[in-house]
């Protein structure tokens, strides 16, 4: 076992070796176009990943082949926690937090060297937030300021002696004849969050280096993703910021859209004049300085000014506020920007792309976790270009936000899955991969005289970006996999028309035909609003390299697949779900692709609740589990998580959101307790893995320990790998390496 072990661990590592690219820009030079990458590779020894930046000038478009000119070399970036080019292409700026109480520094670079650098003490502000939620950095038209968000500066605690309380305000600091007390307990957004100060709005001048906060916001708002709006008045620069209300408490932020959110318009701390208007009285900005633009809206984040300035677009999680599911099927929304007013908060709100109800088969299902570029625009100034969930895979799609009219622009043949990466003008720079395919780049180009609907012309263009081992490859070739529509078997009177339409798995095996299957695993995504696509993932090709075929069930209740389907699970969780993976499983039996009982089940959060379920409900349908961080007892869950919602929405359904409590009734708690996997865990048959994260906050380690030690009670083989620095998310390098092995030879093990 032990030569086995060490002969995986090199495959796994040669697999998590493959780079991925995180950003890319595309700024003009000339007739040319210039493209800049930030890739990273995990960097396993260090626990950590490893970021660097590649550079391509790019040559010919349209109908002729596009011509990457690669530099011969990447660059490695350490310590940037923030890398973004000026709109010009002329400055490259570049952030560096602070993991202690040291300066954040920021760095200006031109063409060939470092042009100015400037350290931003603690007083001023903590290290900038780089979440993907609240974070958001903005240049400004001219470049000469950079709003971007950070945490607010340490609030001031008490300081004590051996003679009693010293003043904090005149004390300078904690020294060796007294201590720092720890002051009042400031809530946080929940995972990864619980050591964030609260976010807020800075400005820097990259020219003298000074940093302002931005004024007058209230402090019941947590605000980011800063937006410079159109310059209409030199005297007055405008920011458009999106804000969360703490009010009554904040609760899990991370993968939750259900967050009330609006749209605020903020004055620039650096504007000439101390003063706004608003309805037709000054006041100062110590006072108010928030004019709120989305006004009976519940949802409004990642807002986009086109070019020309008339409009502004954002994208709303209306339906998920509304009826409380972390997340659900997106809208887009478009207000016109005033040229010459103050914003204000009588803007009308124009409906773009609504919510998806039920999509006809081979139709737009409606915007789901939309990818949203920063600079999203055609040159027409009404054209968005943004990849979204469709059904199992990802599409990149055009919007017209004047007429609605909706394309997809990637090919509809294809069942790869699609990122967007980056604009060069009218073209687009995307990554292209499936469960088999390692990423690669493609160029798409909009032939100017095509006819409406027209495909575009995508270019496969080489990169030195992707790489793999030749033992990867070769695995890699040896594999195919499908889209399986996968028709629901129970359905109910109460069913909505969305939710009785089948749903997918993506089914990878060995590409050669055999007398007998290899073994399956079921992989089971988390949420359970979510969904798995035909994306490349390096651990489940791993997994199936190692001789497993996988089937990735993408049950009733994942995005993608319209509103109704979505929303037809909450209330419904442990039964709904539960069928329709034993009937995806029932599906590829029938098939003759699989062979009980060497079958395995993994998933983790909601795919850990189902894994559990399945090996409770359908004990002799599985012969081997392994679980992260997964949800066993709603019950206890609820009392602990950073989501209480949650357990009430998916117990309940949409009732679940009016009913929840701080303070769950022992009827409560009931149902909670029946709709968990530990009241079936007597029936449990199936060895189990447990990958558990010790700071995880959404589902907190008693809940899964509880259930392995139920187990274990029971005489059921158990094994625990505790990680004692990850959270809900077990993605630290040396973590995901560990766990994957394990998984593999756990299932090797009981599942061959």
């Amino acid at each position: 076992m032990e030569e086995e072990y060490a002969s995986l661990s090199t495959l796994l590592l040669e697999f998590s070796n493959i780079s991925n690219i995180d950003k890319a820009w595309v700024c003009k030079s000339g007739e040319n176009s210039k493209a800049i990458f930030s890739a990273s590779q995990p960097n396993t020894l260090a626990n950590s990943n490893r970021k660097f930046i590649l550079s391509a000038s790019i040559h010919g478009s349209g109908n002729n082949p596009v011509d990457f000119q690669w530099s011969p070399f990447p660059v490695e970036v350490r310590g940037a926690s923030i890398i973004l080019p000026s709109p010009s292409g002329s400055k490259l700026l570049i952030v560096r937090n602070s993991n202690d109480d040291s300066p954040t520094k920021f760095e200006i670079w031109g063409p060939s060297e470092l042009e100015k650098e400037f350290l931003i003490p603690q007083s001023i502000h903590g290290s900038l937030y780089t979440d993907g939620w609240f974070e958001g950095v903005s240049w400004n038209f001219d470049e000469t300021l950079v709003a971007y968000v950070a945490e607010e500066p340490t609030p001031l605690k008490p300081i004590f002696s051996n003679f009693g309380y010293i003043n904090a305000s005149t004390s300078s600091s904690k020294g060796c004849n007294n201590w720092e007390g720890h002051g009042d307990w400031e809530e946080g957004w929940g995972e990864t969050y619980v050591k964030k100060r609260r976010p807020a709005v800075f400005v820097i001048d990259i020219n003298s280096g000074e940093a302002r906060g931005v004024e007058g916001i209230s402090s019941t708002l947590s605000v980011g993703q800063p937006l410079w709006a159109p310059a209409t008045n030199a005297s007055q620069q405008h920011l458009v910021v999106v804000g969360w209300s703490a009010e009554p408490r904040k609760l899990g932020m991370k993968y939750c859209t259900n967050r009330p959110c609006a749209l605020y318009s903020v004055a620039c701390p650096f504007n000439k004049s101390k003063a706004i208007k608003t309805d037709q009285k000054s006041i100062a900005h110590e006072d108010s300085n928030a004019v709120m633009l989305t006004k009976g809206i519940s949802s409004a984040f990642s807002p986009r000014f086109s070019p020309d300035g008339r409009f502004l677009v954002f994208l709303s999680a209306n339906s998920a506020v509304n009826s409380g599911a972390h997340n659900a099927t997106f809208s887009l929304h478009r207000v016109d920007w005033p040229n010459d007013e103050e914003p204000n908060s009588e803007l009308q709100i124009v409906d773009v792309v609504p919510v998806v109800m039920s999509a006809e088969d081979g139709c737009f299902p409606g915007l789901c976790f939309p990818i949203f570029l920063g600079n999203a625009w055609l040159s027409d100034n009404r054209t968005v270009i943004l990849s979204s969930i469709w059904r199992s895979t990802q599409v990149i799609i055009s919007v017209d936000v004047l007429s609605g009219s909706l394309s997809r622009i990637t090919p509809y043949e294809s069942s790869s899955s699609w990122d967007i990466l980056s604009l060069d003008e009218d073209n687009i720079i995307a990554v292209c991969s499936s469960p088999i395919d390692i990423p690669g780049l493609k160029y798409g180009c909009l032939v100017k005289d095509q006819i409406p609907g027209a495909p575009w012309n995508w270019q496969d263009v080489p990169s030195p970006l992707f790489r793999c081992s030749e033992e990867v490859s070769s695995r890699l070739s040896s594999l195919q996999f499908s889209i399986m529509k996968i028709p629901v078997r129970t359905i109910s009177d109460s069913c909505t028309e969305g939710a009785r339409k089948p749903f997918e798995a993506i089914f990878v095996s060995q590409s050669a035909k055999n007398d007998t299957c290899n073994p399956l695993i079921a992989v089971l995504h988390g949420g359970p609003h979510d969904v798995a696509t035909s994306k490349f993932s390096k651990t489940l090709a791993f997994l199936a390299s190692t001789g497993y075929n996988l089937l990735i069930v993408n049950y009733r209740g994942s995005l993608g697949f319209g509103e109704e389907a979505l929303q037809s699970l909450p209330g419904n969780v442990g039964s709904q779900d539960v069928n329709d993976v034993l009937t995806a499983i029932d599906h590829v039996i029938g098939l003759k692709l699989a062979d009980p009982p060497r079958i395995a089940v993994f998933g983790g959060s909601h795919g850990g609740f189902l894994s559990a379920h399945l090996i409770g409900q359908a004990p002799d349908m599985f012969s081997v589990a392994a679980i992260w961080n997964p949800v066993c007892n709603l019950a206890l869950m609820v009392g602990t998580t950073d989501i209480p919602d949650w357990c009430f929405v998916n117990s309940y359904g949409s009732d679940g959101k009016t009913d929840f409590t701080e303070a769950p009734s022992k009827e409560n708690l009931n149902v909670f307790y029946d709709k968990s996997p530990i009241s079936h865990v007597h029936k449990v048959k199936a060895p189990t893995l447990f990958l558990l994260g010790a700071q995880d906050l959404r589902v907190p380690v008693p809940d899964g320990l509880q259930y392995a030690r139920a187990l274990k009670e029971r005489g059921i083989e158990v094994k625990v790998i505790m990680f004692p620095e990850d959270v809900h998310e077990i993605s630290r390098p040396q973590s995901e390496v560990e766990s994957f092995l394990n998984i593999a030879m756990w299932f090797k093990k009981y599942c061959q």
